[in-house]
Order: C-alpha cells, then structure tokens, then sequence
C-alpha cells in the first residue's frame, strides 16, 4: 500500500466514525424517546401547557420549555448579532494592523470561556444587578440568560462574519472607491453584500450555539416551567430541563423517556437551523456568482 493510499484510507476511517458516532446518538435519542409516544399524544406533549413529569397524574406539556428555549435564543440574537457584526466589520475593514491584533485574539478567548464562568458570572453579579435595576422579585430571567447566552455567542458569530468579510475580494472594494464611494458606503453597499453567505451562516451557527447552551441557562434563567409573557420572568429552557432532571428519573419510566423526547426535539430545530444556514449560504453564493 502506497503512502497515499494509507493516509486516504487513514482519513477515511475517522470520517465514517464520525458518521457512525452520529448515527449512533440518533438512534439511541430515537429508541428512548420514541416510546413516549405510545402513551403520549405528541401533540399533548408537544403543544401543552404544563410540565409536572413527576405529579399524579403526570403531566408531559413541553410548550413552556420550547417557548423559553426560543425566547432566551432571540434575545440572545438581539445582542450578539449586532456586536458581532460590528466587530467583524471594525476588526476587517476598519481598525489598524495593531489594534486589530489585540481585538481579534481577545474575541477568540471569549470562545474558550468555560459556559460554568459565564453561568456563575451571570448568577453573582449580573442577576443581582438586573434584579436592583429594574425592582424584580428575582434576576434570573429569561432577560439575565438572553444577554450572558449573547455575550457567548458573540465570538462565533464575529469570527465567522469576519472571516467571510475579509475573503472578500480586493477588487471589489477597489470598483467601488473608482465609482467615487466613500468608505463607509463600500462597506454598506458592497462588502457586507458581498460577504452576506458567510454572514448569514454565522447568525444561524450563533443561534445554535444559544439554543444548544446548558449550564448557562441552568444557572441564570430562573428554572421556572411557565409559559413566558415578558423578558423579565423567570423560564427554563429545554437543554436545562434535561439536565436538571436526567439524574433524578427511574431508567425506562416516562419522565425517562420524556427527557429523551425532549431531546429529540431540541436536535431537530438544531438540524433545521443547519439546514437554513446552508440553504441561505448557498442561495446567496448562487447570487453573487450570477446563478452559475
């Protein structure tokens, strides 16, 4: 066997295992999950309003946990998005070599963060000052975890915005300022136009990131079952519960199978958020290339 051969097969090997490992995961969330259902409408489990797993009768409503889940992604959208892309903006096309050296590395740590440290962080000092700020009974709320999961976010999108800003090509910029365009308006018009695909997916990996976020929420969202009617009630989000409780349930009983339903939940709007992004990724390269 040819050295080439043997790093192919070699690639090849971890590439399938991969596969298989992901198979795997599917199938087990699937297996356990799945069971739910012969004893529980799924529309019930999936539209109801109330979560007592462990009350007489049970009750398995996970609509409070899927609104909770979306309502702290969004306000986790709101500010990461806006600072992500301004900062892949100001890092590629703005700030000096050296200021751009220090800002983007500093950007990348924030990825490495333990999500424990941002949980605690959340939990010590920014609950209690929300909680004063705005005379609330409590500062875990779906507020709190919004702006922690933002600032965790954050680094994903950024990084990935400006890397797609900066693989845009030197000439288009160069047509731009030769039809008189200043600056700012090269960036407007054409650059972040240009670099939108990239732009797009980075929004969309950012929400996965928020959605898919445990120990956060955990800590800073309140851990309340209720329907949300504002930013600032107390929420539990889907990762949350199943980490709340996994430890607690009686392998094999519905409140086990319930976990494992949930699950299977929160990895199909993961999938769907993947499937978005390549889907506006592709669409918008398919534009900038004049459909060829």
């Amino acid at each position: 066997m040819t050295k080439e051969k043997f790093i192919k097969r070699f690639f090849l090997f971890f590439a399938l295992l991969s596969i298989f490992f992901l198979a795997g995961i599917v199938f087990v969330l699937f297996k356990e999950g799945i069971s739910l259902f012969t004893r529980v409408n799924i529309i019930d489990f999936l539209f109801g309003k109330l979560w007592y797993p462990t009350h007489t009768p049970a009750e398995f409503g996970i609509l409070p946990l899927i609104l909770g889940s979306l309502l702290v992604t969004a306000g986790a959208l709101v500010v990461a998005v806006p600072l992500g892309i301004g900062s892949a903006i100001y890092v590629s096309e703005i700030a000096k070599p050296g200021i751009r050296d220090v800002i983007k590395p500093l950007l990348e740590i924030l990825a490495g963060v333990p999500s424990v440290v941002y949980g605690f962080f959340g939990m010590v000092v920014f609950a209690p000052f929300i909680q004063n700020l705005f005379n609330l009974p409590t500062g875990l709320t779906a507020f709190t975890a919004s702006v922690i999961l933002g600032i965790m976010a954050l680094p994903t999108i950024a990084s990935i915005a400006e890397d797609a800003i900066s693989s845009v090509p030197v000439s288009f910029k160069e047509a731009s300022f030769s039809l008189g365009a200043t600056k700012w308006e090269t960036i407007v018009r054409v650059i972040v136009p240009s670099a939108m695909s990239g732009i797009s997916t980075a929004i969309i990996l950012g929400m996965g990131r928020a959605i898919g976020e445990t120990m956060t929420v955990l800590m800073v969202a309140g851990g309340s079952a209720i329907i949300p009617h504002t930013f600032f009630q107390p929420v539990r989000a889907m990762t949350a519960t199943i980490a709340a409780e996994m430890g607690e349930t009686v392998v094999g009983s519905m409140h086990y199978q319930s976990l494992f339903a949930i699950a299977i939940v929160l990895f199909m709007l993961t999938l769907t958020f993947n499937i978005i992004a390549d889907f506006i990724s592709q669409k918008f390269k398919k534009k900038m290339t004049g459909g060829l």
